[in-house]
C-alpha cells in the first residue's frame, strides 16, 4: 500500500553522454529544469526504499520504470512483490498480482502537487514548487522542492544530480518517513512503444474503481 501512496503521491527518470564542463558544473536547479526541458521520455531499473522517522528501513522494493511526458508512466515493481502501475495519460490502472485485484482512477487532478508531476507532468516546475539548491553531498547535487500546496503528501522532496543527471530522490511525508528512490541503467529520449502505456487487466481479476 505504500508502494501506491508513493507513486500516486509520487506515481520515475541514460546512456550517459561525454560529461561537459557545462554539466559538472551546473547547479542542481538547473539540472532539473533541463531534465524537464529536455527529456520526454525515460526508463531506468530502481530501487525503492521506505525509512522511519529513524531511518530504519520498513520496505524495499526494486523495479522498472518507464516514462513519456504527458502524464504517462508505467512502474513494474518486480522484488519482492509483483505489481505493475501504469498512467495512460487518463487513467491510472495498479495491478496487484498477489491480490489479484486491478484498481483504476481517474488520472485529472491526481497528480497535482504530487512527485508524480516530476516524472510525467507538463508545465513549469517552479508553479508547483518552490526550489532551492542544498549543494553537493559526496557526487551528488542536491535540490529541495518544497510544495507551494500542502496538500500533496508529501512535506519535501529531494532530488540528487550526478554529472548533471538525475541519480536520487527522496521523498519526505507529513509522518516522517521518507521514501528514497535510486536510479540506475537509465536512458534519457528512447523512442517507448505506445502499448507499454496500456494496460488491460488480466482474466478473472477483479476490478475496482473508475
Amino acid at each position: 500500500m505504500k508502494i501506491i501512496q508513493t507513486l500516486l503521491s509520487l506515481s520515475l527518470l541514460v546512456s550517459i553522454p561525454a560529461l561537459t564542463v557545462a554539466a559538472l558544473e551546473r547547479p542542481a536547479t538547473d539540472s532539473l529544469r533541463h531534465f524537464f526541458t529536455n527529456v520526454r521520455s525515460f526508463t531506468a531499473r530502481f530501487n525503492q526504499v521506505v525509512l522511519d522517522e529513524g531511518l530504519n528501513v520498513i520496505q524495499e522494493t526494486n523495479g522498472t520504470l518507464f516514462l513519456e511526458r504527458p502524464n504517462k508512466f508505467r512502474w513494474d515493481y518486480d522484488a519482492p512483490f509483483k505489481q505493475v502501475i501504469v498512467a495512460d495519460g487518463q487513467k491510472i490502472w495498479i495491478y496487484d498480482a498477489e491480490l489479484q485485484q486491478v484498481t483504476v482512477r481517474e488520472l485529472r487532478g491526481g497528480l497535482a502537487d504530487t512527485p508524480a508531476v516530476l516524472l510525467a507532468g507538463k508545465g513549469r516546475i517552479e508553479d508547483t514548487f518552490t526550489l532551492k539548491n542544498l549543494g553537493t553531498q559526496g557526487k551528488l547535487q542536491w535540490v529541495q522542492l518544497l510544495p507551494k500546496r500542502k496538500d500533496g503528501g508529501f512535506e519535501a522532496i529531494r532530488i540528487g544530480f550526478e554529472n548533471g543527471h538525475m541519480r536520487t530522490l527522496e521523498m519526505v511525508d507529513g509522518f516522517g518517513q521518507t521514501t528514497r528512490v535510486t536510479l540506475s541503467q537509465q536512458k534519457e529520449n528512447p523512442a517507448l512503444e505506445a502499448g507499454r502505456f496500456q494496460f488491460k487487466p488480466p482474466k478473472g481479476v477483479d476490478v475496482v474503481g473508475e
